[in-house]
This record gives C-alpha cells, sequence and structure tokens, in this order.
C-alpha cells in the first residue's frame, strides 16, 4: 500500500498500535506487555537469530538484579519463566548478610533462553516479529508516527518504543583493530542516531565489554576452586517449583603478579589508555586493565570461569573484560591457574555506541519532548541483562495504558527496585552505564526478592498482566502466610521437661515462662523447620511460605520502622506538580534549583526533592508556591 506522508508518496508496509526497535532484553518485556494488554504490536530486530541474545555473562541476576527479575515476574513479565527454564545452576548470594540483600543468581544456558524467548514472541497474540533496520522516526508536529526501514518500507504507529541495546553507531575494539559492530559481531544501526538527534534528542557516548571466551577441552580445572551450585532449588519465578537445576559446576581462579605485569606493560596498546576509546566505561564492572590501574595495590583478582551452556565448550571468564591486542590477550590468560594451554574461542573487546540522556524522559519512560516515543534498556543509559528488562515493562505497560487512555502506571522507590532504577534515571541521569544496586535502595528491606509477589501482583493484575493462573496462586501463597502467622500466633507453648528437652535438642534456650510459637520463631536460631520438629501439631508449610514468615517475624520491628519512613516519603510524592509550571517565576526558589527543576521537570515534590542541586529550602519555597497555585485555580495541584 503506498501513501503520502509529508507530502512524498512511501510504500506503506503496515500500521500498528506500538512499535519496538530492537529485540533485545527490553524490546522482548516490552512488545510482551504491550501485546499482552491488548494493543496490536510490531517487534523489530536487527536479526531473528539473536533475539534476547545475551552478548556478555551467561547468567541472569545477583544482588540488585535478583530484586529486578522478582518484581517482573510479579508483574506478569516474562524474564523470570524463562530463566527457570533455561538455568543450569543457581548459587543464593550475600546469605552471610540480612534478607533485604539476599540474592539469587542462575547460570543460564544462553541459546535456550533465547530459543524460548523466541517461541514466547512468535506465539503471542497482537504480536508480530520481522528483521528490519530501522534508518530513521518518523515525528510530525512533537508526535512520532512510525518508522523508515533501509529496503524503503514505512511502518505507521500510534507510538514507538526505542529499545536499541548497544546497537547506535556501536563500534568493537580490540587492540588497534576497530570496526563497526553491534555485540558478537552483529550489525550496527549506523544512521538511526542521527535521526534521533534530528529529533532534538541528545545522546550520549558509552563503552561497555566483555571478556574472552575459551575452550573447555584447554581448561586445568583440576587447578581452580570448584564452585558448586545451591541444591535448594530455588527460582526466579513466583509460578516456578523448587527444584535442583544443578547440571554444571562454575570454578573460581585468580589473577596473579605476573598477569598484572604483562597488562601494566602493555598499557600503551590498551584502547582505554591511547584515545583509541571514547566512550565512557562502566564503574562497576571495569576491565581488567582499569582494575590493575585503579587498584593497584592489590596482589590478584578473582576469575569466574562459567560455562555458556549444555551443548558448547564456551566458557565465559568473568572479571576479565579487555580490549587489549590478542597476543596480549593470550599471554595474560596463560599466566592464570587453570589457564595455562588457554585456546581462545572468542576475542574479549570493548563497544562503544551512543545512548540517550536519560534526564530527556519522563517516569514513563517516555521522551518529554515527542509524545509517544518511549526508550527503554542500555539505550538508557544502563548496563545489564536485568535493568533492561525492567525498563522495557514499564515502557512497554505505558505505552498501552496510555493508548488505552487510562492513567500511567509509575513505581515508586518505596515500591520497588523498579522504581529506584527509573527514578535514578530520570531525576539524576547518569554519566556512566548505570548498574542496579541493593545499595541505592533506601527501602531495600520491605524490597526483598522474596516479596516481589505480595507487593506487586495486585498491581499488574490491576493493569491486566497478571493471568488467572499466577494471580491463583499468588492468592494461594498470601492465603498460606496469613494462615501461618494466625496460627503462630495463637499456638501456646508451655515450659514442660518435655518442651525444653526439645528445645535444647535443637540449640534453643529453654523457656521460662508459657509464650506462643511466634515468639519463638523471633529467635535468631529458630527456623520454621527446627519449630516444626519441636510442635510436631503445627501445620506442614511450603519452604515458600515458611521462609516468608520467618523473615516477616523476625524483622517484624525493623520492617515497620522502615514502613514508617515510607509513609513520610509518600506524603511528598503525592504531591504533584502541575506539569505547566513556569520554574523562572518562583523568585523564592534558588536560581541553580529553578534552572535544575526546570530541566527535569519532575512529576512530584518527592521527585523534586531528590535532584542535585535543589535544597530543602527550594521544596519548602516550591511547596508554598503550589499552594498559592492551587489557591489562585491556575491548575488542579494534589495536596
Amino acid at each position: 500500500m503506498f501513501g503520502k506522508i509529508g507530502g512524498i508518496l512511501l510504500f506503506i508496509a503496515d500500521t500498528y498500535d506500538v512499535i519496538v526497535i530492537g529485540a533485545g532484553h527490553a524490546g522482548c518485556e516490552a512488545a510482551l506487555a504491550a501485546a499482552r494488554l491488548g494493543v496490536r504490536t510490531l517487534l523489530v530486530t536487527l536479526s531473528l537469530d539473536n533475539i534476547a541474545l545475551m552478548p556478555c555473562n551467561p547468567a541472569v541476576g545477583g544482588p540488585g538484579k535478583s530484586h529486578l527479575v522478582k518484581e517482573i515476574d510479579a508483574l506478569g513479565g516474562q524474564m523470570g519463566i524463562n530463566t527457570d527454564v533455561a538455568t543450569i545452576q543457581t548459587r543464593m548470594l550475600n546469605t552471610g548478610k540480612g534478607p533485604a540483600v539476599y540474592s539469587l543468581r542462575a547460570q543460564i544456558d544462553k541459546k535456550l533462553y533465547q530459543a524460548e524467548m523466541t517461541h514466547t514472541l512468535e506465539n503471542q497474540d497482537n504480536l508480530d516479529v520481522k528483521q528490519l533496520m530501522v534508518t530513521e522516526l518518523i515525528i510530525e508536529g512533537r508526535v512520532v508516527r512510525g518508522i523508515h526501514t533501509e529496503l524503503g518500507e514505512t511502518y505507521l504507529s500510534r507510538s514507538v518504543i526505542l529499545a536499541t541495546g548497544t546497537y547506535l553507531r556501536g563500534k568493537v575494539i580490540i587492540g588497534e583493530t576497530t570496526y563497526a559492530s553491534g555485540p558478537i559481531g552483529q550489525r550496527s544501526a549506523e544512521v538511526l542516531s542521527d535521526s534521533l538527534r534530528r529529533a532534538g534528542i541528545f545522546l550520549m557516548r558509552f563503552k561497555t565489554g566483555t571478556p574472552a571466551r575459551v575452550d573447555r577441552r584447554a581448561l586445568r580445572t583440576e587447578e581452580m576452586e570448584i564452585q558448586a551450585g545451591d541444591e535448594k532449588g530455588y527460582a526466579f519465578s513466583f509460578l516456578s517449583k523448587r527444584k535442583n537445576r544443578n547440571q554444571v559446576c562454575c570454578w573460581l581462579t585468580f589473577t596473579n603478579e605476573k598477569t598484572h605485569e604483562i597488562i601494566r606493560s602493555n598499557l600503551d596498546r590498551a584502547p582505554m589508555c591511547n584515545g583509541v576509546i571514547e566512550g565512557i566505561g562502566p564503574r562497576y564492572c571495569p576491565s581488567i586493565e582499569s582494575k590493575i590501574l585503579r587498584f593497584s595495590d592489590k596482589k590478584r583478582h578473582q576469575l569466574f570461569i562459567e560455562p555458556e551452556g549444555l551443548r558448547t565448550e564456551e566458557m565465559y571468564v568473568q572479571g576479565m573484560s579487555t580490549s587489549l591486542p590478542m597476543d596480549v590477550q593470550y599471554e595474560f590468560l596463560k599466566t592464570i591457574p587453570g589457564l595455562e594451554d588457554v585456546k581462545i574461542m572468542r576475542p574479549g573487546y570493548a563497544i562503544e555506541y551512543d545512548c540517550l540522556d536519560p534526564l530527556q524522559l519522563t517516569p514513563t519512560l517516555e521522551v518529554k519532548h515527542i509524545q509517544n516515543l518511549y526508550s527503554a534498556g542500555q539505550s538508557n543509559g544502563t548496563s545489564g541483562y536485568e535493568e533492561a528488562a525492567a525498563q522495557g515493562l514499564i515502557a512497554g505497560i505505558n505505552a498501552a495504558l496510555k493508548l488505552k487512555g487510562k492513567e500511567p502506571f509509575i513505581l515508586t522507590r518505596a515500591e520497588a527496585y523498579i522504581g529506584v532504577l527509573i527514578d535514578d534515571l530520570v531525576t539524576k541521569g547518569t554519566e556512566e552505564p548505570y548498574r542496579m544496586m541493593t545499595s541505592r535502595a533506601e527501602y531495600r528491606l520491605v524490597l526483598r526478592q522474596d516479596n516481589a509477589d505480595l507487593r506487586l501482583t495486585e498491581k499488574g493484575r490491576a493493569i491486566g498482566l497478571v493471568n488467572d493462573r499466577r494471580y491463583a496462586a499468588f492468592c494461594c501463597k498470601r492465603k498460606a502466610i496469613e494462615a501461618m502467622i494466625e496460627e503462630l500466633s495463637e499456638f501456646p507453648v508451655t515450659p514442660t521437661a518435655k518442651t525444653n528437652e526439645r528445645l535444647t535438642a535443637v540449640g534453643s534456650a529453654p523457656l521460662r515462662t508459657g509464650a506462643k510459637a511466634v515468639d519463638l520463631l523471633r529467635r535468631q536460631e529458630m527456623t520454621y523447620t527446627l519449630l516444626h520438629s519441636v510442635f510436631p501439631e503445627l501445620s506442614e508449610r511450603s519452604a515458600e511460605v515458611a521462609e516468608e514468615v520467618e523473615i516477616m517475624i523476625k524483622y517484624d520491628g525493623y520492617i515497620n520502622r522502615q514502613k514508617d519512613q515510607v509513609a513520610k516519603m509518600n506524603r511528598l510524592e503525592q504531591k504533584l506538580i502541575p506539569p505547566d509550571i513556569d520554574y523562572s517565576i518562583i523568585e523564592t526558589v534558588s536560581s541553580e534549583g529553578r534552572q535544575k527543576l526546570a530541566k527535569i521537570r519532575p512529576r512530584s515534590l518527592g521527585q523534586a526533592s531528590r535532584i542535585s542541586g535543589v535544597s530543602p529550602a527550594d521544596i519548602t519555597a516550591l511547596l508554598i508556591y503550589m499552594e498559592q497555585y492551587r489557591r489562585e485555580g491556575k491548575g488542579n495541584v494534589s495536596m
């Protein structure tokens, strides 16, 4: 079909409600969310063979990141479900610390994960998947209207979501060698950046990297430390049953002084040092060159040797990201215990790419000055599969909700790690690839990975993403938790000789006075399994329910104090700022404060209070002005 846009006759291939550009982890979640909410969606990718590609580490989860995956799952997203299918080893990290920072991490069969996600996408109602190279956005009157492709096709749409990852003007760098490319030799999008700039979007230049992949058959694993998985069968999806998913093991080894000496002597050939690399790299996942420079006092750095899957001999050298020349990569790898006979299957490399300054986005991830254009994932300056998927889910939800004329879906910092992630991006921006960590969440005791379903499933149900099966499972678990708490609160225990003998046998102090079972479970050493062995009359409970209730009871005082802090914060979050407010005329706000407020245009006083350069005095002045604004009837202000 042919039609005219801006007076130009074009081949219009099709028309959609939402077009998602990019089928990485952000694009997949965005497309599935939009389609599941009933809007006709198109997902476009440079290669149908690389949907949900994991170009870096073969793993999902870890500190902060596991929380995101659990929240995606609780809201009705896909990442957790597919991760559980593709898992080949699991480990629960940070178990020596409090439950707020417990973090599940899974080694993944990367090809299986891709196959599962591709199958899910191709069988989703309201969703088409196509292999296309997008060259330009169609924007008319500050409203996005669709896309043009390199083959002369035009696809019209009411909304577009950018999920371009590291493909915008991607450039791979290995020593003195550079070439235009996306990750792992994929095509890069060379001209779409120009279209974004013409639309008034400010782009940054970031850099990330990856280690070499080595041949398992050439490794001396007997010289490394075995890293076995947990046998408790933890899962990422609240729909998955616990079972032992461990099919492989990983290994731990270390760099040494000889390794460091080789790297130091070749820094003049390192692209990060000789000016070849221009982009800003990640602080919390640095290259080995950066580690040697920044931590010169350290005698060694740990490396994890991780399988890429069950049907490949490729092994990932976690902690050894590099862009040094190939001869240097071979030289330093051979100094590491277990890698003396190393055979590199894929080289380590750095990749530079364009990304949006996230300060241009609203909390819905919509571009402020272009209606119905959204951005999610590494194209917003983040790093990591989990961060990307979380943003994709939110962008897909909000694109669909806006088209349906419904209120936007915005999670606060007190509701989810997803809320922390997006608020950090759109309020503070980022000057380097952003990585989620538990330390970024000020309310992490109430934002645990274990209770993500209790926090968010009802919200996902209200949106329309949580299906009947998931909601029934959630209601069943919630009912079991309530029943367990009620039973423990009512179950009497008396200090009989038999009771005290049993308590002593499980390593707990004897009772002196009567109590309730809930009081015993508050003891640090007590678990429900032990408690049930002392009082077999108590009901049998699933591991998920028992662990949830244990945390709720043991940390009840701390949790309630944090909930009080949340309530105070929410009062500021609920004070919405009129979108058309003119900050330049509020003379009681400092000059810097007015500039920052005008640039960010915060949604609420809570968001305004987190902007760097906006002082508490500025917030007070803004609050007074908003009250005057409301009384004068200039707009609706939620006070």
